[in-house]
């Protein structure tokens, strides 16, 4: 599909969205909206460095961590107003993405190697969270309830939807970008063959670092949108497993390296936790069970993920063109 008719549905897909506050006035509707589209963005986060980039990362809740407990740092010990300390947030979770990938990269390290280093980041960071006075230890920080001034506090979920929306409007762009841009090329480049990348005048460390600091961004602004949605977070939720899994997996089941990919996977997923919730309740662990045995359905019959299901079944079932060609 060519870049102007992708943009096209992207910018279909935001006007879609924005209106849903119109169609339903359901809290539960729209809260559902809400957080289909905050998995997405974890999704297209991890997309940027996992599937663009080549480089797996199994603690992408490092960065989401950074931004939530930034986020609420700034707020109650600080004195910021939320809209000021959201930009801080952001920030502090990319730089957290440039100082893991100058250690990471600057020492070759990729593949599973790569993995296991921003899994140990996360403990790490978790366990200094657990232990330093100012995130609140094991108890976390509560976010009061202020002035709207003060909060993201709005009327009704959709207030919530639309800042949500714009995030991910942001990221969809950004794919864009990276599937259609010169960066984007050299980044694909690197993900395909660093040597032959290096021969041709692209530097993979400058590269890569430029993938892991947009990905840790966008994963930050997730961790600072939960703290305004919840107004609570603590060493668990914030650098816990659980948040990477979620992210890892909705791109992986959508469709690494692809535009709508996380979008799909995301929404998947979403729609699978609602109804493991209806079913079992609040079974702890349940979601990463079924997450778990999604990811091998999708690995063992369609490896490129839900957006490439229609190659997939071509390649299957191929018809007369497809013998010919």
């Amino acid at each position: 599909m060519s870049g102007g008719r992708q943009l096209a549905l992207i910018a279909l897909f935001t006007l879609a969205v924005a209106c849903v506050p119109w169609v339903t006035r359901s809290g539960s509707a729209l809260n559902f909206v809400m957080m289909a589209l905050y998995a997405t963005l974890m999704a297209q986060a991890w997309n940027i460095l996992g599937g663009f980039g080549g480089q797996f990362s199994f603690g992408h809740a490092l960065f989401f961590g950074t931004g939530a407990y930034v986020q609420a740092i700034a707020q109650l010990q600080g004195g910021f107003n939320a809209w000021v300390a959201l930009p801080l947030a952001i920030l502090a979770a990319a730089l957290v993405g440039l100082f893991v990938g100058a250690l990471s990269f600057r020492y070759g390290l990729k593949g599973s190697y790569f993995a296991l280093v921003t899994l140990a980041f996360a403990e790490v960071f978790r366990i200094l969270a657990l232990s330093v006075p100012f995130t609140g230890g094991g108890v976390g920080l509560m976010v009061p309830l202020r002035e709207a001034a003060s909060n993201f506090q709005f009327g009704s979920r959709a207030g919530y939807l639309w800042v949500m929306l714009g995030f991910v409007l942001a990221a969809l762009l950004v794919s864009w970008w990276l599937r259609h841009g010169r960066f984007g090329a050299w980044l694909q480049a690197v993900r395909d063959n660093e040597d032959a990348a290096r021969a041709v005048g692209v530097n993979p460390v400058r590269v890569k670092l430029g993938a892991i600091g947009l990905s840790a961004a966008f994963m930050g602004a997730a961790g600072a949108f939960y703290v305004q949605v919840f107004q609570y977070i603590d060493p668990g939720i914030a650098y816990g497993p659980s948040t990477s899994v979620e992210a890892l997996v909705a791109a992986i089941v959508g469709g690494m390296g692809t535009l709508w990919g996380p979008v799909l996977g995301a929404v998947v997923l979403h729609v699978l936790a609602d109804l493991t919730r209806n079913l079992f309740g609040e079974l702890p662990g349940i979601n990463m069970v079924i997450y778990g045995v999604v990811l091998v359905l999708i690995v063992i019959f369609l490896p490129r993920g839900i957006a490439g299901l229609g190659l997939s079944v071509r390649q299957l079932w191929p018809g007369k063109g497809g013998r010919n060609g």
